[in-house]
C-alpha cells in the first residue's frame, strides 16, 4: 500500500517564469552599467576576502597595531626609502628599504619571534616584504592596513 501511495502522489516540479526569463534580458541589456558595476563590486569583495590568503599575512588597523606593540612588544617596519623615513615614520620603527630586504635579513633574525608590523606609505611595498618575510619563516608578520597614511588618519603621532 506504501508504493501504491508513492506512486498516486502529485509530482513536484520546477515551474520557471519564462515571461520574467524574456524580460530579463531586455533589462540587462538596458541596465548594462548596473551590472557592471554589480560585476566589479562582487569581485572587489572576492578578492579583498581572499587578500590575506594570496599575501600569507593579514592587515591590522592602526588601533590594533598600538595594542600589539604596548602589550605584545612588536616590532615596526617601515618598507620606505631613507628619505621619507626621515620626513615622518612611526616612533618606534625600524627602516628597511623594500630594495634593502636581502642585506639587512640578518639584522631582522632577532626579531623572528616578536610580531612584526610592515607599513609603507599607503600599504602597496609592505605587502610585498610581508610576503617575503613570511616565505622566510617570519611567522607572525601583519600588515598596518593603510600604511601610514591610515595612521595619520587615526590621529596617531609620527617623529620625524
Amino acid at each position: 500500500m506504501g508504493t501504491a501511495a508513492a506512486a498516486n502522489a502529485p509530482a513536484t516540479t520546477v515551474s520557471i517564469d519564462v515571461e520574467a526569463m524574456e524580460r530579463l534580458g531586455p533589462f540587462i541589456v538596458k541596465n548594462w552599467l548596473l551590472f557592471v558595476a554589480l560585476i566589479v563590486i562582487l569581485a572587489l569583495f572576492v578578492v579583498n576576502l581572499t587578500k590575506n590568503r594570496l599575501l600569507g599575512f593579514r592587515e591590522i588597523r592602526a588601533d590594533e597595531a598600538v595594542r600589539l606593540m604596548n602589550h605584545e612588544d612588536a616590532v615596526l617596519i617601515d618598507v620606505r626609502s631613507g628619505e621619507e623615513f626621515i620626513d615622518g615614520h612611526i616612533l618606534t620603527a625600524i627602516n628597511v628599504p623594500l630594495a634593502a630586504l636581502e642585506d639587512r635579513l640578518s639584522t631582522l633574525e632577532e626579531y623572528r619571534g616578536r610580531p612584526i608590523i610592515v607599513y609603507c606609505q599607503s600599504g602597496r611595498q609592505s605587502a610585498q616584504f610581508g610576503a617575503a618575510l613570511r616565505k622566510r619563516g617570519f611567522d607572525k608578520v601583519m600588515g598596518l592596513a593603510g600604511g601610514l597614511v591610515s595612521w595619520r588618519a587615526a590621529g596617531l603621532p609620527v617623529a620625524k
